[in-house]
């Protein structure tokens, strides 16, 4: 993890933390000019609690660093075109004026302003600033942890899984040829029971034919007792 220090003097290490320049509104709330985006020295002076001249100290020794940030010098026509744009914007507030400045103004971005953080040495809200910072990006670390801690679990339980598949896969096959040769002896007791139905069936009709041939025996007998009385 990235020291104080390091970001101070580290310019790789300042380019990695330049997306996020929410943490200066989670510090301090930072006014900005009517369009929403800009703000001048004596607004980043008045952020960081710390003169305009402080400010300017830390433009003159980063000032590329801080144009590759958003870092302008509005003069002549640009300034002029500019101030026409804000005092349409401003609209007028009750009770206030739009500030110009006379022959040139230093603009700085969110970006910017997050860069004159981790540059400014002497600003309790700097110091806030890089702390939050450096904090978030040990809770991203640490959290990345716990996530990689929660893959690794969960491939190792996939692994076990996959075993325990490999090791039931010859079961299964078992139990599906016995499964196999049971259908097949129902289907054998199937027919048995089929044809012991048919051969029930047929010696049903006998003992029908039997019981007609007994039935006509019996009244044979009869007959022949009454014709031996008549006698």
């Amino acid at each position: 993890m990235p020291t104080e220090v390091a970001l101070l003097e580290s310019r790789a290490l300042r380019v990695e933390q330049m997306g996020r320049v929410d943490v200066l509104d989670k510090v301090k709330s930072l006014v900005m000019l009517p369009d929403g985006i800009h703000v001048r020295t004596e607004d980043v002076a008045r952020y960081f609690e710390v003169s305009t001249e402080v400010v300017k100290k830390v433009i003159q020794r980063h000032r590329g660093e801080m144009e590759e940030n958003g870092l302008t010098l509005l003069r002549g026509s640009e300034l002029r075109n500019f101030h026409r744009d804000m005092m349409s914007l401003w609209g007028g507030r009750e009770g206030e004026s739009y500030p110009q400045a006379a022959t040139r103004l230093t603009l700085f971005t969110r970006r910017t302003v997050l860069d004159v953080a981790m540059l400014l040495r002497d600003s309790d809200i700097a110091r806030c600033v890089r702390t939050y910072l450096l904090g978030a990006e040990e809770d991203l670390r640490t959290g990345l942890a716990s996530l990689d801690r929660r893959v690794n679990r969960v491939e190792n339980c996939l692994a076990g899984v996959g075993s325990a598949l490999q090791e039931l896969g010859p079961v299964l096959n078992r139990m599906s040829h016995r499964l196999d040769s049971l259908d097949r002896r129902l289907e054998t007791t199937n027919r048995v029971v089929g044809a012991m139905s048919v051969r029930l069936g047929d010696m049903s009709e006998d003992i029908v034919r039997i019981d007609a041939r007994m039935d006509d025996f019996v009244r044979q007998l009869q007959d022949l007792r009454r014709h031996r009385r008549r006698r």
